[in-house]
């Protein structure tokens, strides 16, 4: 049986791979804790939790159309409008089985073989695989920690070509946990309107899990109002990752495009999360602030260690729930045993000596550092950042 070549053009992800490991690891007796995935590990709130139980014994068992629920494209279009003063109307949403279907169909539908996608690093592991199995070439701008990893509309011009199709970011930032500000924005925003046929895919799934104060959007700009792609989902804000559901706000003509693909691969979301959905983006957001709140004070604690570790240096991300300290002036080290020759060597030694998971940086891009999950209790935290010391004071 012969695999396609377009297999060959994608790898597992680090973030499943190290978390497989952790798994393992644990099933054999080992106390691992596990800071790969991003996942928050708070419970669905009760509410939502509770709307799902209803949509049950309501009969919501049937298979859903494409492009949602109208019921739930409308909830959507209503937080759009009162969280970011966007204005989409239903038939410019679509929902997906989770955001990353979203990222996929979006990319699916604009990128061809020759085409240029341009993402800033650090980016999302699965940004350039898209634009791989698309057959475009990802176009990987380098970004400095003394940026806060960040694009800068300097930057941006100097990448964009006549085979420019895309650009793809999140705010805040998965890994780096950087946000963008108004400002920032609206500099690239002056780049983007002087290229009109570069389309813009703006990542906003860690929207409500922002240290800064008010969310930015680049889709506030209207002079992008045909540019723009908005993607959020209800993962992270509602800690709702395994019910799968995502969606996607621009114009009318991608939205179509991707309800047309989707409708060959998934059809339509799951009934139940799509119901559940309607409450949540709908009700009161105090759990999702109170998740906010305790992932704050994790991020404080877990910095302020790092920042105490020789051979790390780290900013302080405002929004998401990862580190992503710089661990260049820990490679060449050894501890006697092994050498530290690149991060995904100090990433397996942690596993393996501190029985602490991580994501090597290499996965989003940047091999200078390594990516940290704060999306754990503190007392795990407090744990693991005691044994990844621990076990970096033995390298010399």
């Amino acid at each position: 049986m012969q695999i396609a070549p377009r297999l060959q053009t994608i790898t597992e992800p680090q973030t499943i791979k190290m978390a497989k490991l952790s798994r393992e690891l644990r099933a054999n007796g080992v106390n691992v804790i596990d800071l790969s995935l991003g996942e928050p590990d708070f419970r669905t709130p009760e509410h939502i939790c509770q709307a799902a139980i209803k949509a049950i014994d309501d009969g919501f068992t049937k298979y859903t159309p494409v492009a949602g629920y109208p019921e739930l494209l409308n909830a959507i279009s209503q937080k759009l409008k009162r969280d970011n003063n966007l204005d989409y109307a239903a038939s410019e949403i679509l929902v997906s089985t989770g955001a990353k279907q979203s990222l996929a169909n979006i990319v699916l539908s604009l990128v061809s073989p020759g085409d240029e996608v341009i993402i800033p690093v650090p980016y999302w592991v699965t940004y350039a695989a898209l634009v791989n199995l698309a057959g475009g070439t990802p176009v990987l701008v380098h970004c400095d920690i003394k940026d806060d990893f960040k694009i800068t509309a300097e930057q941006l011009e100097k990448y964009i070509t006549s085979r420019t199709r895309l650009f793809m970011f999140s705010t805040p930032c998965n890994p780096t946990g950087s946000v963008y500000s108004r400002l920032e924005l609206e500099e690239l925003a002056g780049v983007f309107k002087r290229y009109p046929q570069v389309s813009i895919i703006s990542d906003e799934i860690y929207e409500y899990i922002n240290y800064l104060g008010r969310h930015e959007s680049i889709a506030q700009f209207t002079e992008l109002r045909d540019q723009v792609i908005v993607v959020n989902g209800m993962s992270k804000g509602f800690a709702m990752t395994g019910w799968r559901l995502g969606y996607m706000a621009g114009p009318r003509v991608i939205v179509q495009a991707c309800e047309k693909l989707q409708g060959q691969f998934t059809s339509g979301a799951c009934s139940i999360s799509q119901r559940a959905s309607i409450t949540a983006l709908t009700s009161d957001l105090g759990p999702t602030h109170e998740m906010a709140a305790a992932f704050r004070q994790r991020r404080d604690y877990v910095i302020g260690a790092l920042r105490k570790i020789p051979g790390m240096k780290v900013t302080m991300p405002g929004g998401a729930f990862y580190a992503f300290p710089d661990i260049s002036d820990l490679l060449g080290k050894s501890d006697g045993e092994r050498t530290i020759d690149n991060d995904e060597a100090l990433s397996m030694f942690l596993l393996d000596k501190a029985h602490v998971a991580t994501v090597a940086g290499s996965a989003f891009g940047s091999s200078s550092c390594i990516r940290i999950s704060f999306a754990a209790s503190m007392t795990q935290l407090m744990d693991a950042m005691e044994r990844i010391t621990a076990v970096i004071s033995t390298l010399k």
